[in-house]
């Protein structure tokens, strides 16, 4: 379970230089990881970019500042540019259909049901607009909250909540069709 920010930061401590990057790797790896597989990356693409996320952050603990932003939020910073950087130098090299769904323990017929609408819902995500991609990610991959995603993003918190109150309607919309 992941810890709210305000207990992860104190928990955490003030500075990163004093973090315990056991305790900051064991809560922020599954919502880093699902970051980068809302973006609709394969499970060892994700792997390889939150490894690099944790790695480019272990070198830069020391630029950590407490108060400018949760370590959370500046970690899902660093995994933003990880994203960033790694669609400008691979554009497009696998597509959706591609991207594999993870396996659950489900009936046959169930998961044949499932990857239906895991497809479906790549297709969706994929005609969104990067910006709209992001938010999804973030809100819905990492778990963040809209003031979080504020903070990273540059928006207000009231736009955040009102592109992916749209989006998600949308979603719904072409869902039905």
């Amino acid at each position: 379970m992941v810890l709210p920010e305000l207990e992860l930061a104190g928990r955490l401590g003030a500075q990163a230089v004093t973090l315990d990057w056991e305790t900051v790797y064991t809560e922020l790896l599954p919502r880093i990881y699902n970051y980068f597989r809302y973006r609709g990356l394969e499970d060892a693409t994700a792997e390889d970019l939150t490894a690099l996320t944790f790695e480019k952050a272990w070198r830069k603990r020391d630029s950590y500042r407490h108060d400018l932003a949760a370590f959370s939020t500046w970690m899902l910073r660093i995994a933003h540019n990880v994203a960033m950087d790694y669609f400008r130098s691979r554009p497009m090299e696998i597509t959706l259909e591609e991207v594999e769904a993870p396996a659950s323990q489900s009936s046959p017929e169930e998961q044949l049901l499932e990857q239906d609408d895991l497809d479906c819902l790549r297709k969706l995500l994929a005609m969104l607009p990067p910006r709209e991609q992001e938010l999804v990610a973030l809100k819905y991959g990492s778990g963040l909250t809209n003031r979080t995603i504020a903070q990273l993003t540059g928006l207000s918190e009231t736009n955040v909540g009102t592109i992916l109150y749209r989006v998600v309607n949308h979603l719904r919309e072409r869902w039905e069709k």
